[in-house]
């Protein structure tokens, strides 16, 4: 037995699920450059070639944790209005990708996707198609609805500040090394907007979706 591990008769059998859970905490704590098969083999408390017993390889393993993070994500519910659905899917979407950010760069690029990702995809599909959306109007929403959510994900995980105060001391250390007058439009939107109380850069997300919303509505009527 390695160190670290916990004694066979102590231990829960192992299963794919239990083995996809610990990885997915692995990168949530460090990030996915920091998951190995004998970090994960310590974390289940088995020797890392017993791994492969419920994984293939790397790649079966990470289209397991991404398949786990597409079921965290709020699906819409048959029969439901599809503006108001796509946009809570959206929003379900976005609050996931901030607890795995690990997985943002993850979610499309899967070739072998799991149940609850094939599941996800269809139900999005299911819920444009059924409210009047036309094959390709569709395929030109899910585009530019993804590329939105992904996009967003991506820069809110490399700015870096994560709390409004944060936000708020950034801006100000920024304009206390410039000179007055020099970036006025900078100095107005910090001031005026990032820097004032209550302010988070997550409300731009909804403002963001909205708009394309709007547009997708315009274009299916």
């Amino acid at each position: 037995m390695t160190r670290g591990t916990t004694p066979q008769r102590d231990r829960p059998p192992l299963t794919r699920r239990r083995v996809l859970e610990a990885a997915v905490e692995l990168a949530d704590a460090g990030g996915l450059e920091t998951l190995s098969m004998r970090k994960l083999g310590e974390a289940v408390g088995v020797e890392a070639m017993s791994l492969y017993n419920h994984v293939a390889n790397k790649e079966d393993l990470l289209d397991g944790m991404v398949d786990l993070v597409f079921a965290e994500v709020d699906l819409p519910e048959p029969g439901r209005e599809w503006r108001q659905a796509m946009r809570e899917r959206a929003v379900s979407m976005r609050d996931v990708l901030s607890r795995h950010r690990w997985a943002i760069g993850l979610m499309e690029s899967r070739s072998a996707p799991g149940s609850a990702t094939l599941r996800h995809h269809d139900a999005v599909l299911g819920c444009l198609r059924q409210g009047g959306f036309s094959l390709t109007l569709t395929a030109h929403a899910v585009s530019v609805l993804d590329s939105y959510i992904y996009g967003f994900a991506l820069q809110e995980k490399a700015l870096p500040f994560e709390s409004p105060e944060e936000t708020a001391e950034l801006a100000a250390a920024i304009l206390s090394g410039t000179g007055a007058g020099e970036y006025p439009y900078l100095t107005e939107i910090a001031t005026s907007h990032v820097m004032r109380p209550g302010y988070s850069y997550a409300d731009e997300f909804t403002f963001g979706l909205d708009l394309i919303l709007d547009g997708l509505q315009r274009a299916a009527s």
